[in-house]
This record gives structure tokens, C-alpha cells and sequence, in this order.
């Protein structure tokens, strides 16, 4: 009896493993499904959408490092301050989305999608959900029926189906925007406009005399920052590589060897 009993024990055991690891395996899949949303090619997805800014403002790009460039082209306005899950630490800075809402929960909705590029932050409550874009509020608006972009605007918040593209900016450099803490022994700027990907994975620079490349470190949003060793001047190369494609561009000689605290500079290069 005492030996039945402990089989009957190691067995009843055996299933709570079996059980315990499915549910494990069931919270994984989920996971492994919401990252997958914010990947290239992952379909539409449920979000929700907040707008910010004046109702035809163009947002902001401060936590990216972008400040007033998104008012102009290739922006436009068109931008979204994202949530932890799209924000991402600043690794989802200059990422692309299409956004859409339908008539099947809002009457205001064109259907259309419209696609908005990540270059804020939306920290606090936006983490309340899984995926929240806080957009501008022209991009807002852009969701709407033609005519009816103030109704929609009204409403201040929305259910939308979003998802990944390829960033396109046709015949557009990568810009390289100098940081107003950059000096002579330390050089710092946000990247924008990579095209594809959208974000950066790495960057690097490199000098007639640095002795090759000078690998550089994510300081904040889409800023990356390099010690300038001594005896080390411009111009610069700039080396950047995105994440999910892994694709390199080199802008050669990009930032001149008189650089300018606030000043972009436009290669002529992209992914």
C-alpha cells in the first residue's frame, strides 16, 4: 500500500511539472507575440491612441533627440511619442508606424492608414496598455474623415490598429544632429531619417587620424556619444548599422572639423 501511495505521488508530481511548464509555455507564446508586433512584416494589431501638442502641432522630438525637426519635412508633423513597449529606451526612435482606426468603432475614422515616425516618449498612464501612441495632434487628426479632424480630436482618445513598415525617405541622407554638450574631447548627436529599419543598432566614427573607428554608446534616445581622444579632429566618418536588418551605411567625412553645437548635418548616404 505504503509503495502504491508513492508511486501514486511521484505520478500526481509528474502532471503539476507538466502543467506548470504549459502554463509557463502559454506565457511565453504570448510574449514572443507582442514582440513580434513591433517587428517588420508582424501585420495590424490592436493599440490605442492619444494626441498631444496643439491640434495641428507637430509634437516633439525631445526625448529622441530630434527637437523642432519634426515640424519639417521629412516629418511633417506626421510623429508619435510612443509607450515603453515602442519607445523601447530610445531604441525605437525613428521607427516607423501605420496607424488606422475603423468605423466599426469609431464613425470619425477615414480607414486610411497613416504612417507617423516615433520621436518622443510617452511615459506614465501610456503604460497602461500594451502598445499606446500618443501622436501629434496633425497625425491625430489625419485619422479622420476629411472635414472632421476637430471631432476626432474631441474625442482625445481612440482604439487603432497599428503596425511596423519600412521608414522611406526618398532621396534623403542620413542627418546627424550635434548635441548642445558636445566640446572638443566629447561629440554626441542624434541620427535621424534611416531609412528601412529606422533605428540604430550601433554607430561609430573615424578620422584621417584616429586610428580607425571609434566605436560610440547610446547616450539617450536616438543621441550616441564618443570620447574624443587627444590628438584626434575632424572631419568625420559616421558608421551606422540598424538592428533588425542589420544594414551599415558610412557617411564619409559628414561632420566637418569646425562642427557647430545644434547644427545638422545631412550625408548624402542611407541604409
Amino acid at each position: 500500500m505504503a509503495m502504491f501511495t508513492s508511486q501514486l505521488f511521484r505520478i500526481f508530481n509528474l502532471f503539476t511539472i507538466i502543467a506548470i511548464l504549459f502554463i509557463q509555455l502559454n506565457n511565453c507564446v504570448c510574449m514572443a507575440s507582442q514582440i513580434i508586433n513591433g517587428t517588420l512584416g508582424g501585420g495590424f494589431s490592436a493599440g490605442v491612441a492619444t494626441w498631444y501638442d496643439s491640434p495641428t502641432g507637430p509634437g516633439s522630438g525631445g526625448a529622441c533627440g530630434f527637437e523642432n525637426d519634426v515640424a519639417y519635412a521629412p516629418y511633417n508633423g506626421m510623429t508619435a511619442a510612443g509607450n515603453r513597449n515602442i519607445f523601447q529606451s530610445g531604441k525605437g526612435c525613428g521607427v516607423c508606424y501605420q496607424v488606422k482606426c475603423t468605423k466599426a468603432t469609431n464613425s470619425l475614422c477615414s480607414e486610411n492608414p497613416v504612417t507617423v515616425t516615433v520621436t518622443n516618449e510617452c511615459p506614465g498612464t501610456c503604460n497602461n496598455e500594451a502598445f499606446h501612441f500618443d501622436l501629434s495632434g496633425i497625425a491625430f487628426g489625419a485619422l479622420a474623415n476629411p472635414g472632421q479632424a476637430d471631432p476626432m480630436r474631441k474625442l482625445g482618445r481612440i482604439d487603432i490598429e497599428y503596425q511596423r513598415v519600412q521608414c522611406t525617405y526618398s532621396n534623403i541622407g542620413i542627418q546627424f544632429k550635434i548635441d548642445k554638450g558636445s566640446n572638443v574631447n566629447y561629440l554626441a548627436f542624434a541620427i535621424e531619417f534611416v531609412n528601412g529599419d529606422g533605428d540604430i543598432g550601433s554607430a561609430a566614427i573615424s578620422s584621417s587620424n584616429s586610428n580607425g573607428w571609434l566605436s560610440m554608446k547610446q547616450s539617450w534616445g536616438a543621441t550616441w556619444s564618443v570620447g574624443i581622444p587627444e590628438g584626434v579632429s575632424g572631419p568625420y566618418s559616421v558608421k551606422v548599422t540598424t538592428i533588425e536588418s542589420q544594414k551599415t551605411a558610412i557617411a564619409n567625412n559628414v561632420i566637418p572639423a569646425n562642427w557647430s553645437k545644434g547644427q545638422n548635418y545631412r550625408s548624402n548616404v542611407n541604409v
